[in-house]
């Protein structure tokens, strides 16, 4: 007996709502990819759609295997005309355009692009039509059909004319390819460039408005009482994991898209992309877009749990206040410990200095002469000087001044120390003699004629650096060298990298002393007049000028007959009592040294010598390179552990690590 009317209805209800979700389960998966056409090269696209080729053919034998009806079941139901069991057939079909018109709108995106993609869209055209034939086969024989013998020659023919359509259409494309002419593809080469710097010109307006809401988020958290762990408190830390996970290290809105989800689908091959669609979550495709819509639902709920605005801003302010406080007080102390840092011998030169004094004193007195004694005052010669109590510090002056020199054994070195660093001193240049240069050891204790000069000056600093009779022995030059014309002084912190016998043949126009000058405020170097001297007492405003360049210590030439004629150095004793009588002056050398040779200052050009190795971490590196003279002036010499790594390598590579003095002492790069 036939079943009643009412259950065929029934039936064929089932059959197309089978065939809805059919559709339905294969058309979400390719909506979820679809927007990444647009970011495709055409190389990428073209992987794209032999991927989406495949995944179809893959993909819906399993679908429809998957809801292949029961074939008792269809017999015990009273069989229809083949016109309806072919109506599958053009919604299978359709799910094929589909494939295609992705294609056709990737293609709408680019237009420049079309001549890359034909071939790959023909080709899977061709595959789709093959694939809806096998597929039109086997659905006729899962359900229990037999076709006729007519049926499926017009079948296959329909199949073959349209593959032989698709065919000529494929060549005749080729063909036109071919014959194209080489402006054509210059012209279509610009279109891509163009398309492409189109696709460059991003915003990261996104991933601000990501960095905004954590903040926001985090300052919520911070209402919380502690120890709190109420759902508001969880969902926050959620959605703080969500958006850093989505923002990761994007700079910009563009690297957005790449984030939206947990697996990279270009490392996957078409089977591993079904099984994933197959088995993918929702919570792993939420887009940056939607995560920061639930972010946003969430900073609501807070906001509406926090109302009290003022006193949530006052524990802010309160916050913030501490914070600072602990940060001031964290910078105070980091400040101590580098001026303390600076102030201390490292325990490795102590250690050097100890070993060479002892080897000095099992020397005979014989054994301590250095040779060459009648260069030490010739005039014709290049005398440079350094005032020293560093070992290594006093070598690296010497040993790069050497190196860079093209008249090397025209070079007298004059390394004046104390007492107690005088053995070490010069024992080390005993056992490492510059070259061919001459090396004359100096002991300032020997200066009797110092005793005459009152240079007891009370210092206000307890920094040694400001404080040493060696560092004011600068302002007594004429008196070390009497023999001597000119000389040039270097600090103890600097490196030559450069032959400066061309400071020599400079015309010094009268001036005494040649210095690079500090007075561009765009350098870090740039110094005031008024930054060292006071100008409220009156007898500084009257007799110099605020706005004066200033210069710096380091590397300069004097001319030593200039600065007798003058009698300099009565002048730096009268500003040296006044300044110890009352407040003139900043402690340390280089103010009195603009008021002892203000308006007899040459300017140097500027690359003869580079300031702010051992302050500013700044410095241009080209600047350096091209420098003659490099000075490591600030607390971070190069020789102590606070050093800036950046800049220590120009001062250690004049350093013989290997010695092994060096290494009994442990002293390393």
């Amino acid at each position: 007996m036939p079943p009643p009317p009412t259950m065929k209805k029934i039936r064929r209800w089932q059959r197309t709502l089978i065939l809805a979700l059919l559709s339905l389960s294969v058309v979400a998966p390719l909506i979820f990819v679809s927007h990444r056409l647009n970011f495709l090269t055409p190389d990428g696209r073209r992987d794209f759609l032999d991927d989406l080729s495949s995944f179809v053919r893959i993909l819906l034998p399993k679908l429809i295997s998957a809801y292949k009806p029961d074939p008792l079941k269809l017999s015990a139901i009273e069989q229809e005309s083949a016109e309806e069991l072919e109506e599958p057939k053009q919604v299978v079909y359709k799910e094929n355009d589909f494939g295609v018109a992705i294609s056709n709108n990737s293609e709408r995106t680019n237009d420049s692009e079309d001549s890359l993609t034909d071939g790959s869209r023909s080709n899977l055209l061709e595959v789709n039509e093959v694939d809806h034939h096998e597929r039109q086969v086997e659905e006729a024989q899962q359900k229990g059909l037999s076709l006729t013998d007519g049926d499926k020659r017009n079948l296959n023919e329909t199949v073959m004319h349209n593959l032989d359509i698709s065919t000529n259409s494929q060549s005749t494309r080729s063909e036109n390819i071919e014959v194209g002419d080489k402006q054509s593809d210059r012209k279509a080469t610009r279109r891509h460039q163009n398309s492409r710097s189109q696709y460059r010109k991003v915003t990261n307006h996104k991933v601000e408005e990501i960095k905004d809401q954590i903040v926001r988020a985090r300052a919520y958290l911070s209402f919380a009482p502690p120890g709190s762990n109420s759902h508001l408190v969880k969902e926050l830390k959620l959605r703080i994991k969500d958006m850093e996970r989505v923002a990761g290290e994007a700079t910009y809105d563009s690297d957005l898209p790449r984030r939206m989800y947990s697996v990279n689908l270009c490392d996957m091959n078409c089977e591993k992309k079904i099984e994933l669609f197959f088995n993918l979550k929702t919570s792993e495709v939420h887009s940056a877009l939607q995560k920061m819509r639930h972010m946003e639902a969430s900073l609501s709920k807070a906001n509406r749990a926090f109302p009290d605005c003022s006193s949530m801003a006052s524990k802010l302010h309160a916050m913030n206040h501490n914070v600072e406080e602990q940060l001031r007080s964290q910078q105070r102390q980091a400040t101590y410990l580098v001026h303390l840092a600076a102030r201390t011998t490292p325990k490795g030169l102590h250690c050097l200095s100890m070993r060479l004094t002892a080897d000095y004193f099992a020397l005979g007195p014989e054994q301590r002469k250095f040779p060459n004694e009648n260069k030490f005052n010739d005039p014709k010669l290049y005398h440079y000087a350094v005032f020293s109590d560093n070992v290594l510090a006093s070598a690296v002056v010497v040993n790069s001044t050497v190196s860079a020199a093209k008249e090397e054994e025209k070079i007298v070195f004059h390394v004046v120390t104390n007492s107690l660093y005088f053995p070490a001193i010069s024992m080390w240049f005993l056992l490492n003699p510059p070259g061919s240069a001459t090396v004359h050891i100096q002991n300032m204790d020997n200066f009797k004629w110092l005793s005459k000069y009152s240079t007891s000056k009370k210092y206000d600093s307890n920094d040694p650096r400001y404080t040493s009779e060696l560092n004011y022995l600068r302002f007594y030059l004429p008196e070390i060298f009497p023999a001597l014309h000119k000389i040039v002084l270097f600090d103890h912190d600097v490196v030559v990298q450069q032959d400066l016998s061309g400071l020599w043949n400079a015309n010094m126009e009268g001036k005494v002393i040649g210095a690079v000058q500090t007075c561009e405020e765009s350098e870090s170097s740039f110094r005031r007049m008024n930054m060292l001297i006071n100008f409220s007492d009156p007898f500084i405003a009257k007799r110099f000028d605020v706005n004066a360049c200033t210069w710096a210590f380091g590397m300069n030439l004097f001319d030593l007959q200039q600065w007798r004629r003058h009698n300099l150095t009565a002048v730096y004793h009268k500003y040296l009592q006044m300044g110890s009588k009352r407040p003139l002056f900043n402690t340390g050398s280089l103010p009195l040294g603009w008021l002892t040779f203000y308006n007899k200052t040459m300017v140097l050009d500027r690359r003869w010598q580079v300031l702010g190795l051992g302050s500013d971490s700044a410095v241009d590196g080209n600047e350096i390179e091209q420098s003659a003279v490099i000075h490591y002036d600030g607390v971070r010499k190069p020789w102590l552990d606070i050093a800036m790594r950046r800049y220590k390598n120009y001062w250690t590579k004049f350093v013989n690590f290997d010695c092994p003095l060096l290494q009994r002492c442990n002293l390393q790069a």
